[in-house]
């Protein structure tokens, strides 16, 4: 199994030509003082060296040998821990932290990329600390002073972990129905009592605590608050004192994933602190929750990438069969890459691949400006925020899945078996479509809330975004542009009609509302290939340019179609989709 390689020219590409993070981080004074083009660049190679040369080799070992749970304790694979401290202390997890903190204060849009590579070389072990930086920017944005003091530095040096403890057996999805119960305490602290599922890196040997954000219930309360409880108490000094009634009932046997620990939680009146106000708990989690949508995103993303440089790399050394018309060279057999159904897989894959960067890079420059800019703009970028992150999260993710079957695929027979690899690559990818809310939750949430929610307000302001750039572009074909707006302009008009129905159709949003995020991903990845195209066209490394315009060329006679076919699925509504009785299935 080739090692991973971090597609650095083109992230590069993205950060300065094509979204101008230079002139976006000079506008933004906190993020400016402490980042310019020539340290995010040594910040990438330096995170690709590390991907490739430390990250990486964790992936295969870690998935045959797995997380166990003996005597009470978590173990994590061979590796594990070692790697983790290291990564740790080179400050990579507090990267994108608040500096008064222990942070570091890069960029999302430059946070992204390195998240990107470090999923690529092992979903696993990233998510221990993708869950770490999550609870870390809920704290910081809503829990108080003394928290934040006691907790962040721990939590960015990589000393501490976090995890999110949000859902248990009965409630699922629905969490009105948690029963986690948490009782106030006359020192001001709550005792926290209930058991959580599905808690990923809910316990584990890295790091000596695991700060846990847990959702639980007043008492005589139908709201649902936010606490911080950590597995062992904290002194005041910061010093570590006594086990806090926090234990592991089990872990998750899963399809894949193996190296990350998924924990059933148990708390058993351990001591917890309110963050934020009672009663507001979700709307503090959200805060992690979105951070983690989108990097779950990002894990389907970093996915894609890892499975076609393992299906190009295979691709174009496994002979079999004879290109049509002849082979080439007069060999009895030819290197695959010469077969049109394997070309059409690897196309697929980097061309959803390379527009899926896009996205998410465009919206953590979004983040960085919601979080830095002033006044409208600060404002704006917060609403592109909450348009484009179920999107972000769904679209690359099922993408992602896409792109490690087909890449399965063009390796045949031997991508089934576990010797090459790419089998594993499915089966950790899976789960991306699941967690933090399935794709489905996202769709709705997309077009219920963000789309439908402000009657297309965002939605009609971020499309004429897109066509007021496509008109200032000089090096497109005005027949692409003209392509994406047709579909843009489509997708206005069916979620006008949705927005129009949906109280007296109540279904219609929730039967539809995959196939319009599905649209509006093949449509907006067309505008994303328009950007690249029209930035490249001054790119100083000819093949690269090259490179682009075949994939663009690829991307609109093949897949940009595809938004149609789910513009179409729209429009037909909900009738059928609700019609048959449930007693029938």
């Amino acid at each position: 199994m080739n090692p991973y390689q971090a597609p650095l020219t083109d992230m590069r590409f993205l950060l300065e030509q094509v979204f101008d993070a230079p002139n976006t981080w000079a506008q933004l004074p906190e993020i400016a003082e402490m980042v310019d083009i020539d340290t995010a660049n040594a910040i990438l190679e330096e995170a690709a060296k590390i991907s490739s040369q430390l990250i990486h080799p964790l992936n295969r070992t870690g998935d045959e040998q797995g997380v166990v749970h003996q005597d009470n304790q978590v173990i994590t694979p061979d590796g594990y821990k070692a790697v983790y401290e290291q990564y740790s202390q080179g400050g990579w997890i507090g990267l994108c932290g608040d500096p008064e903190f222990g942070g570091m204060g890069m960029p999302k849009m430059l946070g992204i990329l390195v998240d990107e590579m470090a999923y690529s070389a092992c979903n696993a072990f990233t998510l221990y600390g993708s869950l770490t930086a999550g609870a870390a920017l809920c704290i910081n944005a809503h829990g108080s002073e003394a928290l934040k003091q006691a907790y962040l530095p721990k939590l960015y040096s990589g000393e501490w972990a976090g995890a999110m403890d949000m859902t248990e057996p009965q409630a699922g999805s629905d969490l009105r129905n948690i029963r986690t119960r948490a009782l106030p305490q006359d020192d001001g602290s709550y005792a926290i009592t209930g058991s959580k599922i599905f808690i990923t890196g809910g316990d584990h040997d890295l790091t000596e605590n695991v700060i846990h954000l847990v959702l639980a219930k007043l008492p005589d309360s139908k709201g649902i608050s936010l606490f911080l409880v950590p597995k062992i108490s904290v002194n005041t000094d910061g010093s570590l004192a006594n086990a806090n009634g926090v234990s592991v009932g089990s872990i998750e046997h899963k399809m894949g994933l193996k190296g990350s620990a998924t924990c059933v939680m148990n708390f058993d009146n351990a001591q917890g602190f309110l963050i934020g106000e009672p009663n507001r708990g979700l709307v503090c989690m959200f805060t992690m929750m979105n951070y983690e949508r989108l990097a779950i995103g990002i894990q389907g993303l970093g996915s894609a990438q890892a499975a076609y440089q393992m299906a190009a790399d295979y691709a174009k050394e496994r002979n079999q069969g004879v290109a049509a018309g002849g082979s080439p060279t007069g060999s009895e057999s030819d290197p695959i890459i010469v077969h049109g159904d394997v070309r059409r897989m690897l196309l697929t894959i980097r061309a959803m691949t390379e527009a899926g960067r896009a996205l998410s890079v465009f919206t953590g420059q979004q983040l960085d400006l919601a979080k830095y800019a002033q006044d409208e703009v600060k404002a704006k970028a917060a609403r592109y925020v909450g348009l484009l992150t179920p999107v972000a999260k769904a679209f690359l993710t099922d993408r992602g899945l896409d792109a490690t079957i087909m890449a399965q695929q063009v390796f045949g027979g031997h991508g089934y078996i576990r010797e090459t690899g790419i089998e594993q690559l499915v089966r950790d990818t899976r789960i991306a479509q699941i967690y933090e809310g399935t794709n489905g939750i996202q769709a709705i949430d997309f077009l219920g809330r963000k789309v439908t929610g402000d009657n297309l307000a965002a939605l009609n302001e971020f499309v004429a975004d897109l066509k007021a750039q496509m008109r200032a572009f000089t090096h497109v074909d005005a027949v692409k542009v003209a392509a994406v707006c047709a579909r843009l302009d489509a997708l206005v008009i069916v979620a006008e009609s949705i927005n129009e129905h949906k109280v007296a159709q109540p279904a219609l949003i929730n039967a539809c509302a995959v196939d319009f995020l599905d649209a509006f991903g093949y449509t907006l990845y067309g505008f994303y290939w328009l950007a690249m195209v029209d930035k490249v066209a001054d790119h100083e490394d000819k093949a690269f340019a090259e490179q682009k315009a075949y994939l663009a060329k690829f991307y609109f006679d093949k897949l940009l179609p595809k938004a149609d076919y789910h513009i179409a699925q729209v429009r037909a509504g909900d009738a059928t989709t609700m019609a048959m009785p449930a007693e029938l299935f």
